[in-house]
């Protein structure tokens, strides 16, 4: 297979500053910040944790990719180090310019002024009271307004400036009961920058976007306790520790786990991958094109690039991860190549490739990305998909097949078919399993794997309508009270005992075997929107609506139909509430879903009809054109 999609490599072909709407963050707690207060970039973990000082303001605050000097008055209140300039170091083209001049008017937002927009480098001002644009955007719905006045909320400043939100804000939770849930979550805030760009807030994941590549471990292995070159960290913490020498000053640090404290000290692989899909949503959402273009973030998309293309042992073009690494970050029994890390994996490489400056350096790189693209477009849709055609081919597999025309090239023995997915499959609709491994199957269920297979592409558009079917057919299994079903159907019994290991939280119809996740909404929302089929979206949206605040936003939903609140779920869980209204917004405004979903690429059907149309199942043995030795 790997040889039929290089063959089809000969099929491919070898910044604007945005409008911004009112400044959400007006009332950010900048003037908190002590005077002397200060940060650098400091080494912990193995990794970097990041710092920033505030005793430097008056002469500008510094960083390895260089700041642009602030007028004084406006640096005493508040640091500016997340607004960079380009790699080209021309400050008037930067993300936007504060003039200045216009010192006096941005500090009139503390006496009640409004800022209306940013226009030309300058800022437009009311004084008559009238309310800001993005607070209009929501009102008239208590719903929203809630979710947007908890997702403000929920926002964690570095430096006076906004970074991320964190995983939760529950008012009832206190000192070690917080656990992890005050830190920002890589994956976490993907839903809340979804919303900050749709309401045209674009300082926020700006930011978000520099400071976690600083966080990026640029260190190459030294040990097995070392993260690799380019992992990006899991989640961050901004923490005021004392100033060594100084007991007057603090510094802030943003504090990086890559693991090493979470739950099976397993180390993340989607937080890269969701990096560079919100890198592109920003520049495609602000238009602001010069964040991507900088070479410092060149860097960090090729080094995570080069982590994931990385050759090992396995001969599979899936990206092979440990169980745990993703979404589900239990133990749950998807190690291997889980779907949901395949589909990430995808939209990653062909958001990279978009991005990707060209030149001399990159060209190898690319090349490789290509060349996986292909493959890892043909093994998951000939191997991972499923419906009743399928199912009924794979019932009459034959075993133990040698040669290079096997049709049960995998060894899945037919006995693996389990009873509830005959019954459970219906006439018209499909999937894609959770998982492929040499002699072993996972038939089930996973709602983000195959949403996202949808946003990306890298399921057809026969297999994408087909997934919206199933999910239509199966509305009471997979949406029931509260969407969505994160997994179908749970572990249960022995079952659930020898993969989980009894795991406590992950009980039957619980947390991530089985439970219903509400954040899961703007997935679905933007995979309907995409295949013209919104109202599927519509109604599970008013499903949620009808519990979701009332409920208190919580993290899951336990029982088979999503009846009860999470047994252990975190309430006003952020995700939650970031999803929704995301949702929301998108089925207000469909067309900017477009900025987040992936097309399907036009030379990867051309190579894929190549490799059809070569029939690789009747292929004998590869003849290998002879080689000379010069």
């Amino acid at each position: 297979m790997m040889g039929s999609s290089e063959v089809a490599m000969h099929a491919l072909s070898g910044a604007v500053p945005a409008r911004f709407s009112p400044n959400l963050f007006a009332n950010a707690p900048h003037v908190a910040i002590p005077y002397k207060a200060r940060g650098k970039y400091r080494r912990k973990s193995h990794a970097l944790s990041a710092s920033c000082s505030t005793s430097r303001m008056r002469n500008g605050c510094l960083r390895d990719y260089g700041f642009r000097n602030m007028n004084n008055r406006l640096l005493s209140l508040k640091c500016k180090c997340q607004r960079a300039e380009s790699t080209s170091g021309d400050a008037s083209k930067t993300w936007f310019t504060e003039p200045v001049s216009k010192a006096d008017q941005i500090l009139g937002e503390l006496n009640g002024q409004k800022v209306v927009d940013f226009e030309n480098g300058s800022v437009i001002m009311l004084n008559d009271g009238s309310v800001n644009q993005s607070s209009e955007k929501t009102r008239g719905n208590s719903v929203e307004d809630e979710a947007w006045r908890l997702l403000q909320e929920s926002v964690v400043y570095y430096c006076g400036t906004p970074v991320g939100t964190i995983a939760a804000k529950d008012p009832s939770d206190s000192g070690s009961s917080v656990l992890n849930y005050d830190q920002v979550f890589i994956r976490d805030f993907i839903p809340s920058g979804m919303a900050f760009l749709l309401m045209g807030e674009y300082e926020i994941v700006r930011n978000f976007i520099l400071h976690t590549l600083q966080l990026q471990s640029w260190e190459k292995t030294m040990d097995c306790h070392s993260p690799g070159q380019g992992l990006m960290p899991a989640s961050f913490k901004v923490r005021t520790v004392p100033l060594d020498g100084d007991d007057s000053a603090t510094e802030e640090v943003l504090d990086p786990d890559f693991g090493e404290a979470a739950i099976g000290r397993v180390a993340p692989v989607d937080s890269g991958l969701w990096w560079i899909i919100l890198l592109r949503a920003y520049g495609k959402c602000s238009g602001d094109l010069s964040v991507q273009e900088r070479i410092d973030v060149q860097t960090g998309i090729k080094m995570i690039l080069k982590l994931c293309l990385a050759d090992g042992f396995d001969m599979f073009p899936t990206l092979l991860v440990t169980d745990g690494s993703c979404m589900i970050d239990r133990r749950m029994g998807i190690h291997g190549h889980p779907l949901e890390i395949q589909a990430l994996f995808y939209s990653a490489l062909v958001c990279a490739r978009e991005m990707l400056a060209p030149e001399d350096g990159s060209a190898d790189l690319i090349r490789a990305l290509n060349n996986r693209l292909i493959a890892l477009s043909f093994h998951i849709r000939e191997y991972y998909w499923v419906d009743k055609r399928k199912l009924n081919e794979i019932y009459r597999y034959k075993t133990e097949e040698y040669s290079y025309d096997a049709v049960n090239k995998f060894n899945i023995y037919p006995d693996q078919i389990s009873p509830w997915l005959v019954e459970w499959m219906p006439e018209k609709g499909g999937y894609f399993i959770g998982n492929l491994q040499p002699a072993h199957m996972d038939f089930r269920f996973f709602s983000l794997g195959n949403l996202w297979s949808i946003v990306s592409s890298l399921a057809t558009t026969h297999q994408s309508l087909a997934i919206l079917d199933l999910i239509e057919a199966k509305w009471s299994d997979l949406v029931a009270d509260m969407p969505f079903k994160i997994c179908y159907p749970a572990l249960e019994g022995q079952e659930w005992q020898i993969i989980t290991g009894s795991d406590p939280k992950n009980t039957p119809w619980s947390y991530h075997n089985g439970g219903s996740w509400p954040t899961l909404l703007w997935q679905l929302t933007v995979a309907c929107i995409k295949m013209n089929r919104p109202e599927i979206a519509a109604r599970a949206i008013e499903a949620a609506e009808k519990r979701i605040a009332a409920d208190r936003w919580p993290e899951y939903y336990d029982t088979k139909r999503a009846r009860f609140i999470g047994k252990q779920a975190r309430l006003y869980q952020t995700w939650s509430i970031a999803g929704f209204l995301v949702a929301k917004l998108l089925l207000k405004n469909p067309d900017a879903a477009r900025n987040i979903w992936n097309d399907e690429d036009a030379d990867i059907v051309n190579a894929l009809n190549i490799i059809v149309d070569s029939n690789p199942r009747k292929r004998g043995r590869k003849v290998l054109k002879k080689t000379y030795i010069i």
